[in-house]
């Protein structure tokens, strides 16, 4: 914390959710960007105990990529911000390595100091080329674009609530160091909904939360998970961008308080084998420029309107296009066991766990689909505007899609064989980043064993796009 010498920004976690909740308000509400720009470069410059700034944005596989700027430096270069898009896996070429940033000053955040270092806020960016023009494999962008003109056409609104899902092990760096380990320990044997007050997992869970409220999560519970040291917390659905950019805060608050503690927070989707594994349940609904639930019909098929409906549709039409997206690890494919009520039947069901979509139970505000086969370590913009693409897709189906009986792939091989061959992902990431996308799962693919097995490869793990680094990429 701050030193005498230091008189850094250290705002009490009552007041942090107060700052973070008007400005997630600002964001649903759509205050213009440039008074909101306006807005924060003035409280920038008035705030004398803020020393830097963090920049934020997204690679081509969702691991999110952060950079301090000076405070001074950021106001008098906000529109001049510049980085080497050839140190990013998946972005562009050594010969064509400059890339931009533009600051999506909506998207800001004050931080807990005692989680992240006092004096310091965070914002997004999006990506531009260099003539300032949205960066083809910046997908945050294209779910933003595309959100932005369903409102602006249609007067649509996407909600969104995801479930995430991850593991607590002892020691930090747990994942990194599995290459010497070879294996996981577990801080805690409980199960579901069980755990002694102050326990290793309890306590994890409690400074986390703690930290999402204070960042404006709006949590409504967590608990343990049905695995023993596994966990999850839950917060109050919000605009599909917002909602995007809290699964990158969640997983990071998680991974920051976990290391505080001396734990790992994981986030791979199967990382222990004979329990369940990790998912991130995606509930969606969408709502017109009257506010009202357009995927709710209490007259409806499990309350749902023939719109919602035909959303589900192309959503299990277009699932095996989809299957790469939302699990897009090798480790991925372990989880999509039917053994563990895993969701990987492509129909849709109020009550079987076992699909790839459920309905759950709902009223005119809650009504919802929720997609239960992506898992926690998918690009968040990339799925989220995948499944909206598909789902919005207008493709003539037939209901009994709903009641298939095809299985998603059980391996990445084919995932990455029905990705590559679909005009559908071709239409909606372009064919180069298609290529691309599919060209760094097929790297990881070759690195780890053709055939899971039964037990975690090291390979899986070391070569995880949210574990891997340069140095452990260069140890193959």
């Amino acid at each position: 914390m701050s030193a005498p010498l230091r008189d850094f920004l250290e705002i009490p976690y009552d007041q942090l959710e107060e700052l973070n909740l008007k400005a997630k308000e600002q964001r649903r509400s759509r205050v213009p960007a440039e008074q909101l720009r306006e807005e924060r470069m003035a409280y920038l410059a008035g705030e004398k105990r803020i020393k830097a700034v963090t920049v934020c944005f997204t690679d081509l596989e969702g691991r999110l990529h952060m950079l301090d700027y000076d405070k001074k430096f950021l106001l008098s270069s906000y529109d001049n911000l510049t980085f080497d898009g050839s140190s990013i896996r998946g972005f562009s070429a050594q010969a064509e390595s400059d890339l931009r940033l533009s600051i999506d000053w909506p998207a800001f955040y004050w931080l807990p100091a005692d989680v992240f270092g006092p004096g310091k806020v965070l914002v997004f960016a999006e990506v531009r080329q260099r003539d300032g023009s949205p960066y083809p494999g910046d997908m945050r962008s294209k779910l933003k674009l595309f959100l932005d003109e369903l409102y602006a056409k249609e007067g649509l609104t996407v909600n969104l609530a995801n479930e995430i899902e991850g593991f607590i092990f002892l020691g930090r760096n747990a994942e990194q160091r599995y290459r010497e380990t070879g294996e996981f320990t577990m801080v805690s044997t409980s199960g579901y909904y069980h755990s002694l007050p102050g326990d290793p997992l309890r306590t994890f869970i409690d400074m986390a939360a703690e930290a999402q409220r204070a960042m404006g999560f709006s949590n409504e519970k967590d608990h343990p998970e049905v695995a023993p040291s596994q966990f999850e917390m839950n917060y109050s659905y919000t605009e599909a961008l917002i909602a995007s950019d809290q699964i990158l805060l969640y997983k990071l608050i998680c991974r920051q308080v976990a290391s505080r503690l001396d734990m790992t927070a994981s986030f791979l989707p199967k990382p222990v084998t004979g329990v369940n594994g990790s998912g991130m349940h995606t509930n969606i609904s969408i709502s017109g420029s009257d506010g009202v639930n357009l995927f709710h019909d209490a007259n409806g098929e499990e309350g749902l309107s023939d719109y919602a409906w035909k959303f589900v549709d192309g959503v299990l039409y277009h699932a095996k296009d989809l299957c790469l997206l939302l699990n897009a690890s090798v480790n991925a494919y372990r989880r999509l066991d039917p053994h563990y009520e895993a969701p990987n039947q492509i129909k849709a069901s109020g009550i079987d766990r076992g699909s790839m979509v459920r309905i759950p139970i709902g009223n005119a505000r809650t009504a919802r689909v929720e997609v239960r086969s992506i898992a926690p370590d998918a690009h968040p913009h990339m799925a989220i505007y995948a499944i909206l693409r598909a789902g919005l897709s207008n493709v003539e189906t037939n209901p009994s899609i709903r009641k298939g009986e095809e299985t998603l792939p059980d391996n990445i091989y084919d995932a990455i064989t029905d990705f590559r061959a679909s005009a559908m992902i071709a239409d909606v990431l372009g064919e180069e980043v298609q290529a691309k996308y599919a060209d760094l799962k097929e790297a990881v693919a070759d690195r780890c064993p053709r055939k899971l097995g039964t037990l975690i490869k090291r390979a899986e793990v070391q070569f995880h796009h949210e574990v891997t680094n340069q140095y452990l990429w260069s140890r193959f």
